[in-house]
């Protein structure tokens, strides 16, 4: 018998073992995939930030089908996302952060300066006007179902088809 006789059998046993087991081998699961939120976004911006400034303000509207609450954000351009709030306490302009931002269904939820908005913080690098910065909301329905929503905001120094004079830079104190 040929080596070529020989080796023909052999290569062929081994095609079939090894095909049989694979075949017997249950494919892995696939990743659970995570739901994508059907929140209607519009009028999204990062406000541009200049060297040395740690923190930045990004704006919106948002709008959802069905009742939802925005329970955090997350960026790589920054350490830390927070939604936060700015409201008058007296004669005092106060910012805090919220843990949730409620959102009823089919009301749109201004996200703008002097209101609710999403703080970025320690910024990794400075965000230049005409760039644009990734940002990933999480949501939860009223049953608890979490979902996600990634966006891809413009840096601008003012809104979007706004044509009044660019806002100052935000500035965020920690206390």
């Amino acid at each position: 018998m040929t080596l070529q006789r020989l080796i023909s059998p052999v290569f062929l046993a081994v095609a079939l073992l090894a095909g049989t087991a694979q075949a017997q081998t249950p494919a892995p699961a696939p990743a659970p995939a995570s739901a994508t939120a059907a929140v209607a976004v519009e009028g999204a911006w990062v406000r541009a930030s200049v060297p040395g400034q740690k923190a930045t303000g990004a704006f919106m509207r948002l709008t959802a089908p069905e009742t939802m609450r925005l329970v955090r954000t997350q960026s790589p351009a920054a350490a830390v996302t927070e939604v936060h709030e700015m409201k008058m306490d007296g004669d005092v302009m106060k910012m805090r952060a919220v843990p949730v931002l409620e959102l009823p269904a089919g009301k749109a939820v201004d996200l703008k300066p002097g209101g609710y908005h999403v703080m970025l913080m320690d910024l990794k690098a400075p965000l230049a006007k005409g760039s644009s910065v990734p940002v990933t909301l999480f949501f939860q329905d009223a049953k608890g179902v979490e979902s996600q929503q990634q966006l891809h905001l413009p840096v601008a120094t003012q809104a979007p088809g706004s044509t009044g004079a660019p806002a100052m830079p935000m500035q965020h104190n920690q206390h």
